[in-house]
């Protein structure tokens, strides 16, 4: 049905009865704590199209929540796993030796975002690639406290959640959080923590870290890490100033704390770069990565200098971490990334960027439009003065696009975020801003 479909086509009343007969089903038997925007049941995908259950076809500005990197069930990606799959399933890194980790590993030497040496430790997901970086971080520096920032998204598991300060229902009745935890001020500059205008930022808002937090809450030998998001992904697509990310990294040496990128949503060419913290010109001294890694496959890498990576046989490992099946895929994603799609992410974004702020001028709704390559964020206000969040707004828009066959998400309170699969081609692009635009008019703004 997708073969040779470039745009999207609604065939019966959403959801159909195909997908209501599904999703009455899962409302029996999976968790409530899953989160869904609107009644999409995926049947297939191809590139940036997908198609539901009932024969629907979506243009897909989410990717799985910025996972499907190379495109839905992109070729190369398949045969790469098909290949693997046909020698061998599983044979667990942790305990037993295989070629295709230790190419991941390689090229992980290559692309992490740090010169000199560098070792990679293998997991599952995002949440688990943090964890480790965690327990890295306390064990290299024999220290025990960790640094995150307000608005972050780490994971949920209970050491990246201690990070995590996205949205408080993702905490509510898990507490007490992991101890040693702080959280400070991030650059969200559209809305500044500190109240200065992002044209004369100096990232003041690191004031409240080096000069409050480290100073009244925890020593700076204490602290064996900061763990920050490049772009902040969850928390609205945020992107900082440079300087931020640059002072940072000065305080951070300045007291020998690691410096953690996490990378988990803003890496993997999804910026039109390898990682999100290339566009800032710092080096962190960790990179935390998933989603994207293996164009939609359960990977996740933490990457750090080798010096850093030092503890011994037994201090952490992953049974199904590295799995041989998703370094394939990995292998064939950072080749796909290098070959074509970072630059694609970069030119389509750029050109999406542009329409996106035509749109902006149309609709007094539009408070910021911001982003790198294909990380692009929407935040809808009620007035563009007081910048008063549009929350039930935005829901609506997302809503609205549904209907019209466009798959977007929220993020933070009140913004949109576009995170297609980076084959997105800009007439796909402009088929997604054009139902965005017409999405908003229904607020009659």
């Amino acid at each position: 049905m997708i073969s040779g479909m470039d745009a999207p086509l609604i065939r019966t009343a959403l959801p159909g009865p195909k997908a209501k007969a599904i999703i009455e089903r899962d409302g029996k038997v999976v968790s409530p704590s899953y989160t869904r925007g609107y009644p999409f049941v995926m049947a297939r995908g191809a590139g940036a199209m997908v198609e539901d259950v009932d024969g629907n076809l979506f243009l897909d500005c989410a990717a799985g929540i910025a996972v499907n990197s190379t495109g839905h069930s992109h070729p190369a990606v398949v045969a790469a796993i098909v290949e693997q799959a046909g020698k061998f399933l599983h044979m667990s890194g942790t305990d037993f030796y295989y070629e295709p980790q230790v190419a991941l590993a390689e090229a992980f030497n290559e692309i992490a975002p740090f010169g000199g040496p560098k070792r990679s430790f293998f997991s599952n997901s995002g949440t688990e690639a943090v964890e480790a970086a965690i327990k890295l971080a306390r064990y290299s520096t024999r220290r025990y406290g960790m640094i995150a920032f307000l608005g972050s998204f780490h994971g949920r598991t209970l050491g990246s959640l201690a990070l995590t300060s996205s949205k408080a229902i993702q905490r509510k009745g898990f507490g007490p959080m992991q101890a040693g935890t702080f959280h400070t001020p991030y650059a969200t500059c559209y809305r500044c923590p500190v109240g200065l205008k992002p044209e004369s930022c100096q990232a003041e808002c690191l004031d409240f870290l080096e000069h409050q937090v480290l100073v009244h809450l925890i020593s700076p030998d204490e602290v064996a890490g900061v763990v920050v998001e490049p772009i902040q992904g969850e928390g609205g697509y945020v992107v900082p100033a440079p300087q931020f990310h640059e002072r940072l990294r000065a305080l951070t040496n300045k007291h020998g704390i690691l410096l953690i990128a996490d990378e988990v949503q803003s890496g993997m060419g999804r910026t039109g770069k390898m990682f999100g913290i290339q566009h800032f010109g710092v080096e962190p001294d960790m990179v935390a990565v998933a989603k994207g890694v293996a164009s939609g496959l359960p990977l996740g890498v933490t990457t750090s200098r080798a010096e850093v990576m030092d503890w011994p046989p037994g201090a952490h490992a992953s049974t199904f971490g590295g799995n041989p099946v998703s370094c394939a895929a990995a292998m064939a994603t950072i080749t796909l990334l290098k070959d074509s799609l970072m630059k694609n992410a970069a030119e389509v974004g750029a050109f999406m960027m542009d329409r996106l702020k035509e749109v902006q001028q149309k609709h007094a709704v539009v408070g910021d439009v911001r982003g790198r390559g294909l990380m692009i964020g929407i935040e809808l206000v009620k007035d563009r003065v007081t910048r008063q969040r549009a929350i039930a707004e935005r829901d609506k828009v997302v809503e609205a696009c549904f209907a019209r066959g466009l798959l977007v998400l929220g993020a933070g309170k009140n913004a949109i975020r576009l995170s297609p699969p980076l084959v997105l081609t800009k007439a796909q692009a402009t088929t997604a801003v054009d139902i965005i635009d017409q999405a908003l008019g229904t607020l009659g703004t």
